[in-house]
């Protein structure tokens, strides 16, 4: 093999041994270079073969078993890290490379070969910075493959290097499959035509310098001028003015230094036009700047300079010292934060070096005209900004809730810009009032029910935050009793004759709110509005309604005046554009007192959820949807800023109140709670069907793309997820024979046997209705009692279920997990088995809730059955392992996988082991 080449195809590697090492291979255009790993690090995927290398420590050629991986294939490796200093060096390489494309660091280019291809830049001070002391750390394993030619063995100088695997990562990412036409398709394209307008673009990019700007000024402040001064990429602490480079007098510029400047200087003057006027200059070095100039570089010019990496130095005795910040709460505040409260303004107030201004100092500044402004005896510069703050002396108007926000987060917004608020007077009493824990509050008259301590703290909770006329979200486990606690301020608000209440609910939930109205609040009116024939009562008490009815019936509602809306399930409108949660907002818009949502799972998939839920509560709160997932969804998800987080916390955490089982003192009377996952074999026709529907599909996947590739993923999810549950299941079998073909259903006939003999009573939950027939008929060829509640069932049909198994009169109830996963309370129930997994963690903690919950006073065991090494398999562990991610990475069920890769995807899903 020739010294300098990379990889030669000789069948599989040999199992390598010994030190290992990473290095990435250059190739025109820079997207089309790959990485070569070998030793300790060999990983399983990618090109087998052999390349020569200079391994540490010594100087001698030699070849090692390695692979070889394009860019793209390489990168999840390389942030995977490891102990191999070489993978690690690669692995910072990858997260700085991964930044700056973040940032929009990309610039358009024709390769040497005359390609298309994307680079990285332009670098900034810091970015120049990082990628020096990057290369200077470059490990020798990261840059073992000798360079071509005889002579001497040599390696890659680290610097060249590096920038090429930047400007390689920088060129795959912005591409894709679909992809048309150069700069956005993967292949090549042949641009030589394009050299001269990328040469354009990137000018002073590739000159190894960069420029900035130095602002000097007289004793007066009465002229500016700018400075052009040249730094050196390679070495940041090279600086000169661009006079003495030009001249010669500036050392470490080397002979190239004057065109390089003067390229510097060309691209500056493209993201700002007065730069312009040096390019006439016999020696583009400095500026006389204008009174406009000063203020726009202190605008918007500055951050367009900013952007492509040209720096702008104030003088210290004038560098811009003016902060401002919002000061809430002075005068009288609004009586209540509802929908009629009025809106007001937030003061603003500047400060020099931390110490407010004067109202004096504040007019001075209003009606100054120039960049600089004479306060306590010096100059400062003052930015447009400033200046119309202190014109404007307030921002807003705001609403009262957003002002709220504002005191809680601590910030607000001022356009682009975020501010810190101080809160005082009114406003900081309201503040400290909601911020503080929940206090109890004794029980209502009338109600027939004694509250245990953390639900009278839920109702000085409720009780404290409609009476203000701000929404709340009570989001306790399941089982601990919202239900009796909202009856509870129900009653507390009646004697104030706030109107009647209105209750939204699934359907298979309006039995238990009657029931436990009628036995809690004995003498309450409670009416339903559902089936045929609805109509809506006169006078207080309570009305029931579903999600279903009110979609029907929104225009009906909206009109009528309510003293309460309360969403139970609450996760039902987490979707703010569907047809339910829009209903329930013009229900709450204009009629209602006040409005409580009611959940156990307020975040399910991602913080938007819990957006859509406040955002019903109480209107405002969070902005709109965009300015929230901008401000905290996607900052909080990406987790760079934890302070950001606890921010979070502190804006929400008064409008949330989420209490767990295990929390200390909540519900020290529950029994013990035990979850074991039950391994089954596959029988052979199982296993068969598994492998057959595999191999066939992944033919299939591994040809399409896009829509239709997502399609088959999920297919496939589904189809062996069935055939785990029972071939007849997958293959829609009209008469099946259900004996003997599934390893699951003989485990759960085991399991039956065991718990009815002991006179127990199991849930069994599956997630397929049909699976859920199967399981009806063949436990009833078997003699035993059953039931099935699915999404199809009739509410009265579902309540009759619900008592005849409270009552002991069938010891086996089958449940749709979608249909019956919430709200029912089942606590005859002292086992619960999971036949299939739905593959959220907080879906299936809600459906075994059912059963664990306030008035369980047996033990509760819970059964996951799992199909040894399939699929199922693979998520169980994953669940187990990563669980605290669960909500973020697999919440979305199989949908979460359909962005893997073939072979991750193979991984995922081939068969281990031998079938029963």
């Amino acid at each position: 093999m020739t010294a300098g080449t990379t990889a030669e195809q000789v069948g599989r590697a040999r199992p390598s041994s010994g030190p290992g090492g990473a290095v990435f291979v250059p190739a025109d255009p820079p997207r089309t270079g790959h990485v070569l790993l070998w030793g300790a690090v060999l990983p399983d995927v990618g090109d087998p073969g052999r390349a020569r290398v200079v391994p540490p420590p010594g100087d001698a050629v030699r070849e090692v078993d390695a692979r070889t991986l394009p860019v793209a294939d390489a990168l999840p490796i390389l942030l995977a890290g490891g102990a191999d200093p070489a993978v690690a060096f690669w692995g910072a390489a990858t997260r700085l490379a991964l930044g700056l494309v973040a940032r929009g660091r990309l610039l358009p280019g024709v390769s040497p070969a005359g390609f298309d291809a994307w680079r990285a830049g332009p670098l900034d001070t810091d970015d120049a910075s990082r990628v020096h002391a990057l290369a200077a750390a470059m490990p020798a394993a990261a840059r073992a493959v000798p360079e071509p030619g005889a002579g001497p063995v040599s390696l890659p100088p680290a610097g060249p290097l590096l920038r090429a695997f930047l400007d390689a990562v920088a060129d795959v990412l912005p591409r894709s499959p679909a992809g048309v036409g150069p700069f956005a398709a993967v292949a090549a394209h042949p641009v030589p035509h394009l050299r001269d307008w990328a040469d354009e673009v990137a000018a002073g990019v590739d000159a190894g310098v960069r420029v900035s700007l130095r602002i000097e000024t007289d004793e007066s402040a009465t002229r500016f001028r700018a400075v052009v001064q040249v730094h050196g990429l390679a070495d940041p602490t090279r600086t000169a003015d661009l006079d003495a480079v030009w001249s010669g007098a500036a050392a470490g510029f080397g002979p190239r230094g004057r065109v390089d400047a003067l390229l510097g200087v060309r691209r500056a003057a493209r993201f700002w036009d007065p730069l312009h006027q040096l390019l006439g200059q016999a020696v583009p070095d400095r500026l006389e700047l204008s009174d406009a100039d000063v203020t726009d570089l202190l605008g918007p010019a500055a951050a367009q300079l900013a952007a492509a990496g040209v720096a702008v130095h104030w003088p210290a005795e004038l560098r811009p010292e003016l902060s401002a910040r919002a000061i809430a709460g002075r005068g009288s505040g609004p009586t209540e934060f509802g929908a009629g409260s009025e809106p007001f303004a937030l003061d603003w107030e500047l400060a020099l070096r931390g110490d407010p201004l004067t109202r004096h100092e504040m007019d001075e500044l209003a009606a100054s005209h120039r960049p600089v402004v004479r306060l306590r005896d010096g100059w400062v510069l003052v930015d447009p900004a400033a200046r119309q703050r202190a014109r404007d002396r307030t921002l807003g108007p705001v609403s009262a809730v957003a002002a709220l926000g504002a005191a809680l987060s601590g910030e607000v917004a001022a356009g682009d810009e975020r501010v810190p608020v101080v809160t005082t007077g009114w406003l900081e009493e309201l503040r400290e009032r909601i911020a503080a824990p929940p206090t109890p509050m004794s029980a209502p008259e009338g109600l027939a029910a004694t509250l245990r301590d953390y639900q009278l703290h839920g109702l000085g909770w409720l009780d404290r935050m409609t009476s203000l006329g701000l929404g709340a979200c009570l989001a306790d486990d399941m089982g601990l009793g919202k239900t009796i606690t909202l009856i509870a301020l129900h009653l507390r608000r009646s004697p104030l004759r706030a109107g009647p209440t209105l209750v939204v609910c699934p359907a298979s939930l309006l039995g238990n709110w009657e029931r436990e109205i009628t036995r809690f609040a004995p003498g309450v009116p409670v009416h339903r509005y559902h089936g045929s024939g609805r109509s809506l009562p006169d006078g207080d008490g309570f009305v029931l309604t579903t999600y279903a009815t009110m979609r029907r019936d929104v225009e009906r509602l909206a009109a009528h005046r309510w003293g309460l809306v309360v969403a139970d399930e609450a996760q039902h409108v987490k979707n703010p554009a569907s047809g339910t949660a829009q209903a329930l907002r013009l229900i709450s818009g204009g009629t209602a007192g006040a409005r409580v949502a009611l959940t156990g799972t307020p975040v399910e998939n991602d913080l938007v959820e819990l957006w859509s839920i406040l955002d019903w509560a109480t209107p405002g709160l969070l902005g709109t949807q965009a300015e929230f997932q901008a401000r905290w969804a996607d900052p909080i998800a990406d987790g760079a800023d934890p302070a950001l987080a606890e921010r979070f916390a502190k804006l929400v955490g008064p409008f949330l109140l989420r209490r767990r089982k295990s929390d200390p003192g909540v519900a020290p009377e529950l029994p013990r709670k035990t979850e074991t996952d039950r391994p089954v074999g596959l029988t052979r026709e199982q296993a068969g069907l598994y492998e057959a529907v595999t191999a066939e599909t992944m033919a299939r996947i591994a040809e399409a793309d896009g829509m239709a590739r997502r399609g088959l993923v999920l297919a496939l999810l589904t189809a062996l997820k069935q055939i785990c549950d029972h071939p007849a299941l997958y293959s829609r079998e009209p008469e099946p024979l259900l004996a003997g073909r599934s390893g699951k259903l003989e485990l759960l006939d085991e399991l039956l046997d065991t718990i009815l003999t002991e006179d127990g009573a199991v849930l069994v939950f599956t997630q397929y209705v049909a699976m859920g027939r199967l399981l009806q008929e063949h436990l009833r060829g078997r003699g035993v009692p059953t039931r099935f509640l699915h999404g199809g069932t009739l509410v009265p049909e579902r309540e009759v279920m619900v008592e005849e198994f409270q009552r002991g009169e069938v010891p086996v109830f089958l449940l749709s997990l979608r249909a019956a996963g919430t709200g029912l309370n089942l606590t005859r129930a002292d086992h619960v088995v999971h036949f299939d997994r739905w593959w959220n963690p907080a879906v299936e903690d809600q459906a075994t809730d059912r059963a664990y919950r306030i008035g369980q006073t047996r033990p509760v065991q819970v059964h996951r059955l799992i199909s040894e090494g399939t699929v199922e398999d693979r998520i169980a562990a994953l669940l187990e392992s990563k669980r605290a991610l669960a909500d973020s990475v697999l919440a979305g069920g199989e949908a979460a996988f359909t962005e893997l890769t073939d072979a991750e995807l193979t991984d995922l899903v081939a068969l281990r082991g031998s079938a029963t």
